[in-house]
């Protein structure tokens, strides 16, 4: 069964900020030696319903090693349906994580999305990085203003978006065309992005349309994920001319 949504627990000052700004946020609890420099945070939240908890020390309900003096328990944000995601503003661009296992990647790169003004990424429900509070942390409100679709089977999810009239472009070291300049970015498109090691899987990459590599100079042999999905997303916002440039 689908869980309900993402982002009941939220910790760390720009994740929390988010939060509170979106009105989710149902028990805020502060250190009391940061109570002074989470004013504004304070407020957002307690304006918007929050009930305030002042302790000594958050770490012990923490699910982060470094919750920067600040936690928050909230409405989750509702999942979102990957007919949804691929409807929307024309041309749509997609993000789609192919179990990537670092929840500090995923955020990075949710955040990245968020930059780059990606319409939505589409994560694994099972044997992925749990959207919980490290990747909220790192994602550092992005999961905000980001809709996120999951789904029971990457390459199912992408044999959808295919038939839905998106182009599909795997992400990978051993792809045959450039990311940089490759003509269908400018087109609706769903970029897939490996796991950490591993790359795309093998049926991933089967259900692609174009796998497309980023140069390099042999002296590196990979990027991280986090770093190669961004210049991926910044590359669809080049292709578009309304992105950054």
């Amino acid at each position: 069964m689908a869980r309900p949504g993402i982002g009941a627990s939220v910790e760390g000052v720009h994740a929390v900020a988010a939060a509170a700004a979106a009105g989710r946020v149902e028990r805020l609890v502060v250190e009391a030696s940061r109570r002074e420099a989470l004013a504004d945070v304070i407020d957002a939240a307690v304006s918007a319903g929050a009930v305030l908890e002042v302790v000594d020390d958050v770490r012990p309900m923490a699910e982060t090693s470094a919750p920067q003096g600040v936690l928050a328990r909230c409405t989750p944000i509702p999942l979102h349906d990957l007919d949804d995601l691929a409807s929307g503003p024309d041309p749509v661009a997609l993000l789609v994580l192919d179990h990537l296992e670092d929840p500090r990647n995923v955020g990075a790169i949710v955040r990245s999305c968020a930059a780059a003004g990606i319409g939505g990424v589409v994560a694994a429900r099972r044997r992925s990085a749990p959207l919980g509070a490290t990747a909220f942390k790192a994602a550092a409100g992005a999961f905000e203003v980001v809709p996120v679709a999951e789904v029971s089977a990457v390459p199912a999810a992408l044999a959808r978006l295919r038939s839905l009239g998106l182009w599909v472009v795997g992400l990978d070291g051993s792809g045959d065309a450039s990311l940089f300049g490759l003509g269908v970015l400018s087109e609706p498109v769903a970029v897939v992005v490996g796991g950490e090691g591993r790359g795309l899987a093998h049926l991933t990459a089967r259900r692609c349309d174009v796998v497309a590599s980023i140069p390099m100079t042999p002296a590196v042999e990979s990027l991280n994920a986090a770093v190669a999905a961004s210049l991926a997303v910044f590359e669809v916002a080049r292709a578009r001319r309304g992105g950054p440039q």
